[in-house]
């Protein structure tokens, strides 16, 4: 089929559906605050539930609290082809994270049924409990489930500050469900795909509307205490000091260092850091810090922290205080199914877009959906490379074009 009759979604309903959405927790910088299993989630999920009954589609939940919403292909034993992301957002997060994965499959489904399109393959679109990570841990929580990362009655026990746990905060907005987390009607997806904001600048920076994620950066996050001496600022000389916020600044510059080691695809980040006793007159006898190392391959995290541990070891023998290292995440590298990964870029040309390979920086249920099913993903540009902020953003004309290439990425494998 020809550029100009390919089948194309309806960008203004999307966009309107995106709004109308972002309304529900809506902040007054412009941005959503829906946290995963509130209230605001909850009339969040209905009004999306709702969307997808109206679209006639099947709608089942899991134990975890993972919605999915199923179109009917015309042979009932095929394996579904999957899309979705989440809706849970960030206290201070933007109307596109997640959102626009969710509702583009929404208007896949929408734009087939206007145009009186039959798949071989059902077609499904998923939303997925917690995402975001930011009242229950772990992150990715309904994905990892799924994927069969964590047991279902370990994530149901996790609290929140108060005390309150995910089975607890499920039942309570009506979406503990009674269908296994993994179980899937047919058959494990036969393909996933999930449609994205990228989250950082690359694609802005180059003027182009689609990046076809080949992959995403394994992460390892490690907490490092420098313990030296508290000691007076005046009477103590710079030679007999234990100074141990002059060994963590070595070793934040150090991170960096082993980062730019590992070019094009390697990240060190220090994003937290508590000094102790912090007052100014006295030379710090404790510090407390992150460290959060990316990498395409694990042998290239295997590298930054191989580095890490003999250099920060070296700066604190150097400076008289003694290091400890404990790694907390660790999340291995994903690399995408080539079939899933061409289908994109075969979609993005067929629709002439232009378009560029791109790794992603960030977690997403996708990685998780991975371990199980083909998988691949699409990246829009956002304003300026934000997300996690209310002043998130992107262009109408991204969204659309963003999803018709899922549009055409799921018809080339529902046939």
């Amino acid at each position: 089929m020809d550029q100009l009759h390919l089948p194309r979604i309806n960008g203004a309903r999307l966009w309107q559906s995106l709004m109308d959405l972002a309304a529900i927790g809506a902040t007054p910088r412009g941005g959503v605050c829906r946290i995963a299993l509130t209230e605001a989630d909850r009339q969040g999920r209905d009004l999306v539930v709702q969307w997808c009954r109206e679209a006639g589609l099947d709608v089942r939940v899991d134990e975890i609290g993972n919605v999915f919403a199923r179109r009917a292909g015309s042979d009932p034993h095929a394996r579904a082809v999957a899309t979705g992301s989440h809706i849970d957002t960030q206290p201070s997060g933007g109307k596109f994270d997640g959102n626009f994965g969710v509702l583009a499959g929404l208007e896949v489904m929408r734009t087939l049924d206007d145009l009186g399109i039959v798949t071989r393959a059902p077609l499904e679109v998923a939303f997925w409990t917690n995402e975001e990570g930011t009242r229950f841990t772990p992150v990715m929580m309904g994905s990892g489930v799924f994927a069969g990362e964590f047991d279902a009655a370990f994530a149901r026990a996790q609290a929140d500050v108060d005390g309150v746990s995910v089975g607890d905060a499920l039942a309570a907005i009506g979406y503990r469900g009674a269908q296994p987390a993994g179980e899937v009607p047919g058959g494990m997806f036969g393909a996933y795909f999930e449609a994205h904001i990228e989250q950082g600048p690359v694609l802005e920076a180059a003027g182009l509307p689609i990046g076809v994620v080949s992959g995403a950066l394994g992460q390892q996050w490690y907490d490092v205490t420098v313990t030296g001496m508290d000691a007076h600022a005046g009477p103590t000389p710079l030679a007999l000091r234990h100074d141990a916020m002059l060994a963590a600044a070595r070793m934040v510059d150090a991170v960096n260092q082993i980062a730019h080691d590992e070019a094009p695809h390697g990240r060190g980040t220090v994003g937290y850091l508590q000094v102790t006793p912090n007052s100014r007159n006295v030379i710090p006898g404790r510090v407390d810090f992150s460290v959060d190392f990316r990498n395409l391959s694990q042998d290239g995290l295997d590298r930054m922290h191989a580095a890490m541990h003999a250099g920060f070891e070296g700066i604190a023998v150097a400076a008289g205080v003694e290091v400890d290292i404990r790694q907390v995440v660790k999340f291995e590298p994903c690399v995408f199914a080539p079939e899933c990964v061409d289908s994109v870029r075969r979609a993005a040309s067929a629709l002439g877009l232009p378009h560029m390979d791109v790794v992603s920086g960030a977690g997403h249920d996708a990685v998780y959906v991975a371990r199980r099913a083909p998988t691949g993903m699409i990246f829009v540009p956002c304003k300026d490379g934000i997300s996690h902020n209310e002043l998130e953003d992107a262009l109408p004309e991204h969204v659309e074009a963003g999803a018709n290439v899922l549009l055409q990425a799921m018809l080339a494998h529902a046939r």
